[in-house]
This record gives C-alpha cells, sequence and structure tokens, in this order.
C-alpha cells in the first residue's frame, strides 16, 4: 500500500516546531534533502499472528523518492519515519475484526472510537530500530501492536455481566479451563455450506438452541489474564506430551483439567463464533466454578491453522 502524507509541512517550518535550527544547519539540510516536500513516499505491510496476540507492521521508506542522501541524510530520515509511523499504522488497526458484525473501522466512521485512541496503540508498539535495504534506497521500521491492549480499547463495562443459570442445573465437574475444538469445517448456522471458524477479538460462544453462552460484558474487566476473550491455537498445541497434553502457555492458562469441547457448528455474519452442544453448555453454566472460567477469560479455540495467521 503507498502513503503520500497529505499536508508535510516544509521542513524549516516542521524543524522549528522542534527546536530552533541554526542557519547553517537550515542549509546543510536543504543541500542534503534536495528534493524534500510531498514526494515523500512510504509502504506499509501488516500481519496477524492470532496464537500470539499480535499485529505486525512494516513502514518502508523511499529515501530516493524522498531525495534523501546518505549518509548525511540518516537521521533526518529516521525523523521523519518516527513522525509518520502512527498515522501509518492506522489502517492496519481500522482493519481488525472486532467480532461477527464488526471492525475497528466500523466504530470509527460512527464516531464510537476516537482516532487518537488507535493512535496512542501505534505510539505505543514495540518498536526495532529501523533498518537500511542492500541498495541503502530504502529503510523500514517494523513495529508490534499487542491484542491485549486493542482489546482493552473495547472493554469498557466495569463489572462483567454474569453468565446465563440454566433453570435445571446438570451435573458437573469442576474444569480448570475450557477449550472448544473447531479446526475443522462446521456447518454455517441458519444457511446453505460450511466454514472454517475464522477468529475475531470477541467471538460469541453459542450452544445448539442458540442460548448466548459467552460474549464479551462477561468477561471481568481487571483480570490478571489479560483483555482477551479468548486465546488461538492449533490442535497440536492441544496434544502435547505430558499430563495435562497441552503446551506450557495453554497450560498456564486454563490448567491441566481443562473441559474439552467439539464445536457443532458456526454462526454469525462472518464465521467466527462457534456453536457447542447444549449439554456442553450447561457443564458450564451449571457449575459456579466453570462460569468464573468464562469471567475470567480461561477460554481456548482451537482453529485450523489456515486462519490463524492473516496477512504478510
Amino acid at each position: 500500500m503507498a502513503y503520500v502524507p497529505s499536508s508535510r509541512l516544509p521542513i524549516n517550518k516542521r524543524m522549528s516546531n522542534k527546536s530552533p535550527i541554526p542557519i547553517t544547519l537550515y542549509f546543510l539540510i536543504l543541500a542534503v534533502f534536495p528534493a524534500w516536500g510531498q514526494q515523500a513516499s512510504f509502504s506499509v505491510s501488516s500481519s496477524v499472528d492470532w496464537v500470539r496476540g499480535e499485529l505486525y507492521s512494516q513502514v518502508s521508506f523511499d529515501l530516493a523518492q524522498a531525495g534523501i542522501r546518505l549518509p548525511a541524510g540518516r537521521f533526518f530520515a529516521e525523523e521523519t519515519l518516527e513522525d509518520a509511523y502512527p498515522e501509518l499504522l492506522r489502517p492496519s488497526l481500522l482493519s481488525l475484526r472486532l467480532d461477527s458484525n464488526t471492525t475497528v473501522a466500523d466504530l470509527a466512521e460512527r464516531g464510537e472510537l476516537p482516532l487518537a485512541l488507535l493512535d496512542s496503540i501505534c505510539l505505543d508498539a514495540e518498536k526495532i530500530p529501523p533498518s537500511l535495504s542492500p541498495d541503502l534506497k530504502r529503510m523500514a521500521g517494523r513495529y508490534t501492536m499487542l491484542m491485549d491492549r486493542i482489546s482493552a480499547l473495547f472493554i469498557r463495562h466495569r463489572q462483567a455481566i454474569e453468565p446465563p443459570k440454566p433453570l435445571i442445573r446438570a451435573p458437573s465437574a469442576d474444569y480448570s479451563g475450557i477449550i472448544i475444538i473447531a479446526d475443522n469445517e462446521l456447518p454455517v448456522h441458519g444457511r446453505r455450506g460450511h466454514a472454517l471458524v475464522e477468529p475475531c477479538i470477541f467471538p460469541k460462544i453459542w450452544d445448539t438452541d442458540m442460548n448466548l453462552i459467552y460474549e464479551r460484558n462477561m468477561l471481568n474487566p481487571d483480570n490478571e489474564t489479560g483483555n482477551r476473550m479468548v486465546r488461538y491455537t492449533a490442535r497440536e498445541s492441544i496434544f502435547q506430551p505430558g499430563p495435562s497434553g497441552l503446551d506450557g502457555e495453554l497450560a498456564a492458562l486454563v490448567g491441566s483439567n481443562p473441559l474439552r469441547i467439539l464445536a457443532r457448528e458456526v454462526f454469525g455474519l462472518n464465521p467466527t463464533d462457534p456453536v457447542i452442544d447444549r449439554e456442553d453448555a450447561l457443564k458450564i453454566l451449571s457449575s459456579e466454578n466453570n462460569r468464573r472460567l468464562l469471567r475470567e477469560g480461561r477460554v481456548v479455540l482451537v482453529l485450523n491453522e489456515k486462519k490463524l495467521k492473516s496477512g504478510g
């Protein structure tokens, strides 16, 4: 994706906003960057790793097109990239799917999400120092944004809503976590055809009677496990050597005795919401311990590996 800044100040005006510049340095800058102005060009590539819960972006700055010559112009190029990257990363955040029906961009368009909040996440991104291409014509910056930080923007309740209590409770053991296996194509509820479950930030969980079992407002807003409703993983992570059969990070989240459930269907305008048997739902809802697992976000969704990484 090519990007050209819409309103780049002249260099003398831009630099004077930060600190006074000696006149000799000003003329040196003009000599180093003769073509600077609206010609500065950036390209951005992004990808999401839903297992790690991270959004990666790389911003590439075309030094040749900007008329920046090295080595004298390296510091100025780094400063320019530093100024530009928050706005450049914004489209990556806007494209994220919040739930079956909504993207971050939808909320921004409705005025429910100030863009300044998105920019604050970009500014907080983990950064790798910029590097130069072998031909010295481009400079690249790499940035990582955490899904926990992004999720926190959209958890606005102060107290979790209680998961629904069944009128008739079913016998249930107390489990240490919940794992829903949904890595194969599933029937799409209410429509013809099958689909792989797709990841999003706030998936809902339904039962086969189409009762809502889990949604974002049931998550405690101050969990020690973070702000993610669910953690995504691949099948191999739940069939590991050891007593629990889980890899280390999952075992820390859902413990050594998780309830394992096979999803029966998938639901939603986009196929993000697993549907589980009513009997399995009752095992969760009939036990106060198991209901607590929902509030604490001790829920894992096992998806097809094709869906666990996007972009690139």
